[in-house]
């Protein structure tokens, strides 16, 4: 799914869902696991094709730091800021 992300639709976008059916010629159903409470017919504008991740491109773990006794993850740069409800949300 692309365009504006919800709490309700965040699980959307991790994952692969299949196309159940063609509804119309600008909606399609969609398998959706019973965890996701939503309607499981959708706009066509609102999906997108499936790409898998590049060979090559994988995560990074990041090194645990110990803090006072603290188990914490040292942020080598912040990419993003935003906020959100009043909150800052960073993108490391």
């Amino acid at each position: 799914m692309k365009g504006r992300r919800t709490e309700k639709l965040i699980e959307w976008f991790v994952g692969l869902y299949k196309v159940k059916r063609v509804v119309s010629t600008n909606a399609i159903e969609l398998e959706l696991p019973i965890t996701i409470k939503t309607h499981p017919v959708v706009n066509v504008s609102r999906v997108q094709l499936y790409k898998p991740q590049v060979e090559d491109q994988g995560v990074v773990p990041l090194q645990l730091v110990v803090i006072d006794e603290k188990e914490a993850y040292e942020i080598e740069k912040i990419l993003n800021r935003r906020k959100v409800q009043g909150r800052n949300k960073f993108l490391v």
